[in-house]
């Protein structure tokens, strides 16, 4: 049994440190155990509020015996005269615990050296695991870190215990006084004296009978059956939770075993907004909301315990007294906010600072209301005035009580509020669409106008960003620049915008021209931000580098248009044609990069390969040019593939660089031109595999 077990136990640690804490456990781990050379199998950890384990199998027992070789100086200073060792190689002998006469003599780059080879000899795994462990626990990283007691070490809380175990045996590890032993703890409040374990399965099996669930799926699967078991209990088959993902994975590192209760709260405040209920529930209080079967909110919610409900009427009685002073509050500020509509709102965002270069929220507004405007004609042109109007009161509802209160509902309030202020569904859709995907991967908007308001949104906040030089570097994007521009790349590609990107970006920076002064590649600097997004979100995502900078390439403003032709060069580079075209072109690329000029003179054809290769140039860009017109890439890249031949036979059998300058100019044309007819698709030399 060669298992390594090695639990961290702490005062309880925060439920949002836990899950990143144990990735990098076991992302640190392996990489230490490879620097070591050490062989291993099976690798897991696990967490509750107030541990983090790490389990591995089949840990290798020692380091194997193994050489290593010391190079160290020329033979020419190593040796004098009478090929005596000199003081150079009796001193690097001597540092390397080697007899001068056991040094051989290797041939390198620079000539010939003397090398050592050290015998290293392999050390007990158990041995090693002390510093290893040591060192992988003090490097654990948490967004906030505390000292505690006389300690010098920082961590998320103090450390209460210690288990590390190796081949069953307990490891010499001792850190800030608190010395490993054999023993876990279980439930603070529920769970009896320390137990002892001796292996993985043990730890669990013991944990699980002293109330915790050190299993993080295994828990959280209890979290979802316990809350459903609440509901049913006290609202039978009238209501069923609402398992929000966020909140099930908080509440599962909130617990070592949960117990859910189900409570109730006043009818009244089902007039609040369903997305302010259901945030004063879950963010302040982590409950779960409780809907019918129509989706309508029921005056219940269910409370996740962490230690068995005696009396269940009088914990319910205290979560629905804590939950009404929220909700009191939220009611209060939902009928203060009723007072004033949101189109009366929006000339107060004067008093709101977007950016201390660019002005106000209210200056945005407007500048995002004419940029929608632009983008509506050209994308919704039936709806221009529903974007405009979405555009003007899509951050009217900061100014609100509510999102003062709840940051978080900023938008989807903005929807509420503008649908009770009588405003067109679709233009209050539109307001909380807008801030669509919130995240990566995060829901996009679901109607073509709310897409219009986002876009518009994301462009203006980039190109002030970046006409005042506030670009991202490094680690630095304070205005989640990156987040913003894969943003607006999802939404374009989610609904097949074609748009001009120049266009669009110009648009917005020439929006600020009365507020700063203008470098002359500001916009030449956003397109290239927006382009490596685009890349590298494609390049992440699984498509290849060289397909995807092929399209790129050749050009990049209607990101559609480019993700189409990126889809139709991946669909045929496997072709072998292809594979040599590709090469072809490469060579014609190098050829003719110094030359623009593509006028060609049949007169001055005086081999039968450039005739032919003339031809079959003027039928392919007939037959391709309304397929590329159609966007059919496809169909065309497969009529461009019938000039392979043609090409290498002009290759084979023409000198392009011909003395006589005439005919090298038209031969040096008719390639440039060959390869402005590819380059409609994708400048497949980029594809070419040596």
């Amino acid at each position: 049994m060669t298992q390594l077990l090695f639990e961290i136990g702490t005062e309880e640690i925060p439920a949002s440190y836990i899950q990143p804490a144990l990735a990098f456990i076991e992302k640190t781990a392996q990489a230490q155990l490879k620097e070591l050379e050490l062989s291993f199998g099976a690798v897991r950890t696990v967490g509750t509020p107030r541990r983090l384990t790490l389990a591995i199998d089949e840990l290798q027992e020692r380091q194997e015996d193994r050489c290593q070789e010391h190079i160290g100086p020329p033979t020419m200073a190593a040796f004098d005269a009478d090929g005596q060792p000199t003081k150079a190689a009796q001193g690097f002998a001597r540092s390397r615990g080697v007899a001068v006469e056991d040094l051989q003599v290797v041939e390198t780059k620079k000539g010939a050296y003397l090398m050592a080879v050290e015998e290293i000899k392999g050390q007990e795994t158990s041995v090693l695991l002390s510093d290893l462990l040591d060192k992988l626990l003090r490097s654990i990283p948490f967004p906030k870190s505390m000292r505690w007691a006389n300690s010098s070490m920082t961590f998320a809380r103090p450390l209460q215990w210690l288990l590390a175990l190796y081949n069953g045996k307990v490891i010499d590890l001792t850190v800030e006084g608190v010395q490993a032993g054999t023993t876990t703890r279980g439930h603070r409040f529920m769970g009896s004296e320390p137990v002892a374990v001796q292996d993985f399965s043990q730890y669990q099996e013991a944990l699980a009978s002293q109330f915790v669930l050190v299993d993080q799926q295994t828990r959280r699967e209890a979290v979802v059956e316990t809350v459903k078991k609440a509901v049913q209990e006290r609202v039978g088959d009238k209501g069923q939770p609402v398992l929000d993902k966020g909140l099930i994975d908080t509440v599962t590192n909130l617990v070592e075993i949960p117990w859910g209760i189900c409570g109730s709260f006043d009818e009244k405040f089902l007039a609040l907004p369903d997305e302010a209920l259901i945030t004063s529930m879950r963010e302040h209080q982590k409950y779960f909301p409780v809907k019918d079967s129509q989706g309508k909110l029921l005056p219940f919610f269910v409370a996740v315990n962490n230690t068995d409900i005696k009396d269940p009427v009088m914990a319910a009685n205290g979560h629905e007294r804590v939950l009404r002073a929220r909700l009191e509050d939220g009611l209060f500020f939902f009928h203060e906010d009723k007072k004033q509509s949101l189109a009366d709102r929006v000339a107060d965002l004067s008093g709101i600072i977007f950016q201390r270069k660019l002005g106000t929220m209210a200056e945005k507004s407007e500048r995002l209301t004419a940029l929608a405007s632009v983008l509506a004609q050209q994308l919704l042109p039936d709806m221009q005035e529903e974007a405009q109007r979405a555009a003007q009161l899509a951050k009217a509802d900061l100014l609100t009580e509510m999102v003062g209160e709840f940051p978080s509902l900023q938008g989807s309030i903005g929807r509420d509020y503008a649908l009770l202020d009588g405003e067109k569904p679709a233009v209050a859709h539109a307001v909380y669409e807008h801030y669509q995907p919130v995240r990566a991967g995060g829901q996009l908007p679901a109607s073509l106008l709310g897409a219009v308001v986002g876009l518009a949104d994301r462009m203006d906040t980039m190109a002030g960003c970046f006409a005042i030089n506030e670009r991202p570097t490094g680690n630095k994007d304070a205005f989640g620049q990156r987040r913003l521009a894969l943003g607006l790349i999802h939404i374009i590609c989610h609904h097949k915008l074609h748009l001009s990107l120049h266009e669009l970006v110009e648009q917005a920076v020439e929006n600020y021209t009365d507020k700063v002064i203008l470098a002359e590649d500001t916009q030449e600097q956003l397109v290239n931000f927006i382009r490596l997004r685009f890349e590298n979100d494609l390049i992440a995502g699984g498509k290849k580098q060289e397909v995807v900078e092929a399209a790129t390439a050749t050009g990049f403003d209607d990101l559609t248009d480019c993700l189409a032709r990126i889809d139709a060069l991946e669909s045929i580079q496997h072709q072998e044609a292809f594979a040599v075209l590709a090469g072809s072109f490469k060579r014609i690329r190098n050829i003719t990069k110094e030359n623009q000029e593509t006028a060609v003179d049949p007169a001055l054809f005086t081999e039968e390969a450039e005739k032919q290769l003339f031809s079959t140039c003027a039928a392919v860009q007939e037959q391709v040019g309304p397929m590329i017109e159609n966007r059919a890439y496809s169909d065309a890249l497969a009529v461009l593939l019938t000039m392979k031949e043609p090409v290498d036979r002009f290759f084979d059998d023409v000198m392009v660089m011909d003395e006589d300058l005439a005919i090298r100019a038209n031969r040096l044309n008719l390639l440039t031109g060959l390869g402005n007819l590819v380059r409609q698709v994708g400048d497949i030399s980029r594809m070419h595999v040596e």
